[in-house]
Formats: C-alpha cells, sequence, structure tokens
C-alpha cells in the first residue's frame, strides 16, 4: 500500500502571481505549509507553519479550503503521494523566509518547470480559473 503524506498549504497570490517557498537544499519551489503536529487541527498547523516559515500571522478565522490536490511526493520514494488540502487565509505582515526556508517566489504558470508536482496542479487550476497569470 503506498505511503500518504498528509499536509496543509497556504494559497496566497499577489497580482496574479502565486507565493511559492524553496527549502535549503532543494531546487524545487512548493506551497508553503507543512504537517500537522499530533493533535492540531488543520487551522492550526497552517497558522503555525507559515509563522515558522514566512513570518506571516495568518487570521485562523478566513481559513478557507481552495482544493485537495494529490500528487507524487517530491524527493520521497517512489510510490509516496502527498495530500494536500490548500486553502486562501488572511493575513498580517510581508512573507520572508524563514526556518528551513532558502527563499520565496511569486509563481506565475511560467514558472511550472520549477514547481514541485502538487505546485504544479496548484498552478494549473489557478490559470485555469483566470486567477494566475500565465507569462
Amino acid at each position: 500500500m503506498p505511503d500518504v503524506i498528509e499536509k496543509v498549504a497556504w494559497i496566497h497570490l499577489d497580482a496574479g502571481r502565486l507565493l511559492t517557498a524553496r527549502s535549503h537544499g532543494s531546487a524545487a519551489f512548493y506551497l508553503p505549509g507543512g504537517k500537522p503536529e499530533p493533535g492540531e487541527t488543520p487551522e492550526q498547523t497552517l497558522v503555525r507553519e507559515i509563522r515558522e516559515e514566512l513570518g506571516v500571522g495568518l487570521d485562523a478565522s478566513t481559513i478557507t479550503p481552495l482544493l485537495v490536490v494529490e500528487a507524487p511526493a517530491h524527493g520521497k520514494p517512489a510510490g509516496t503521494t502527498v495530500r494536500t488540502v490548500c486553502c486562501t487565509a488572511a493575513h498580517t505582515g510581508e512573507p520572508s523566509p524563514r526556518s528551513e526556508i532558502a527563499e520565496i517566489a511569486y509563481f506565475t504558470h511560467g514558472d511550472l518547470a520549477r514547481a514541485s508536482a502538487t505546485t504544479r496542479e496548484v498552478l494549473d487550476h489557478l490559470a485555469a480559473t483566470g486567477q494566475l497569470l500565465r507569462c
């Protein structure tokens, strides 16, 4: 039976571009967020992870699921899938790399080649719904 990693991620658009992050030692960009700690709700996980990774405060009362993506897990053994609940949320502060994050970037649909499988799925969805720049 294949392994499934459960995650929650923040979808943040700025002028038609999607916020992405790259960890130290990785070439691929992914959606900011992460895996829950024992006993955490998805909302608590998202608030904690975004604060740790980007120094941004999310308003937990505004967290809204947008889509769920299942894709091959980047950098994991073959057959490992990541199931990511992608959410929007109001925030305070400006994102900047923290903790394990080496770099952030705002992607258009033209940046697919630099993105993880999950992030590519989200970029495709946002472009298809007219929320993302295509260049």
